[in-house]
């Protein structure tokens, strides 16, 4: 029997922080993957903070090529809005190479949160 650990990759897509504003996360490259979920954790809510949480995808790191994830190449939602000390998961089964989580204020005050990426179905394995 394998253990799990040496068929995934595994990103941190945003440090656990305290959120006061939008944050975009860096590129993640899905190079010798073929399947992606992001996880999102969260903590404390402060000021009646209104959170939403989604990914974007792109062919390059550029920034200004990001677009939102087709719902098609999306298994599962992300809630409406993120909720206090829970945690939030996606599926990606898109084509693209790169993604990038988009954790947005819409409104309030600040939200503790964190978000990673796990990259599935390794073309080589073990994954280091």
């Amino acid at each position: 029997m394998r253990d799990l650990s040496h068929n995934l990759g595994v990103v941190q897509a945003v440090a656990p922080a305290v959120l006061t504003a939008t944050n975009t996360s860096a590129a993640i490259d899905l190079f010798g993957f073929e399947s992606a979920m992001v996880v999102v954790n969260t903590g404390a809510i402060a000021g009646a903070g209104n959170f939403t949480a989604k990914l974007q995808e792109s062919n390059t790191t550029t920034s200004g090529d990001f677009t939102d994830v087709a719902a098609g190449d999306l298994i599962g939602t992300l809630p409406a809005v993120l909720l206090a000390s829970s945690v939030a998961k996606q599926s990606y089964i898109g084509n693209k190479r790169y993604l990038r989580t988009v954790i947005t204020l819409n409104s309030g005050t600040s939200i503790a949160a964190s978000a990673v990426i796990i990259k599935g179905n390794a073309r080589s394995r073990p994954v280091a």
